[in-house]
C-alpha cells in the first residue's frame, strides 16, 4: 500500500513543478538539456503506461499514439506532427494515477513471469518492484522539469 501512497504524491510533485510552469516554456529546450517540458511530461505519462501494461497484461494502456514522441531516445526535434497540448497532456497525468492504482489494486505483491531487468545493477521480480522503479523515473523527470523552470526562470 506504501507503493500507491508514494505514486499519488510522487504525481502530486510533478503537477506542482507544472503549475510552476510557464506558458511560453513548455517547449523551450536550453542548452545543457535533452528536451522540454513537454518532452518530459509525456515522457513521464508514457513510462508508467508502458511500466504498468508490462506487469499486467491486462492493462490497456491509453495513448498509445503518443509513444512515437516520448519514449526514450526520442526528441521534439525529431517529432513529426502535433504533439499533444498542453492540456491534454496534463489532463493525462490528472486521470492516469486513478486509472493505474485501480489496475493495481492486489496486484503488488504478484511475482512476474520473468524479472524485468535494468542492465547488470538491476532486477526486479514484483508487480511492486516494477512500479517503484517507475516512481523513481517520474521523480527525476520532475526534477528536469523544476531545473528547466528554475534556468528559464529569468529568460
Amino acid at each position: 500500500m506504501e507503493t500507491i501512497a508514494q505514486l499519488k504524491f510522487a504525481r502530486i510533485y510533478t503537477m506542482g513543478r507544472l503549475s510552476m510552469t510557464k506558458e511560453d516554456a513548455w517547449d523551450v529546450q536550453p542548452k545543457g538539456f535533452n528536451n522540454t517540458v513537454r518532452w518530459n511530461v509525456g515522457h513521464i505519462y508514457c513510462t508508467l503506461e508502458n511500466f504498468t501494461s508490462m506487469v499486467l497484461p491486462s492493462y490497456e494502456p491509453h495513448h498509445q499514439e503518443w509513444q512515437k514522441l516520448f519514449v526514450r531516445g526520442t526528441s521534439p526535434a525529431g517529432w513529426e506532427g502535433q504533439a499533444p497540448s498542453k492540456e491534454e497532456l496534463q489532463a493525462a497525468l490528472q486521470e492516469q494515477v486513478p486509472r493505474v492504482v485501480e489496475a493495481l489494486e492486489g496486484k503488488l505483491d504478484e511475482v512476474l513471469p520473468e524479472p524485468l531487468k535494468i542492465g547488470d545493477m538491476l532486477t526486479m521480480d514484483t508487480v511492486d518492484a516494477v512500479i517503484q522503479f517507475a516512481l523513481w523515473h517520474e521523480g527525476v523527470h520532475a526534477g528536469v522539469i523544476h531545473g528547466l523552470n528554475r534556468g528559464l526562470e529569468n529568460k
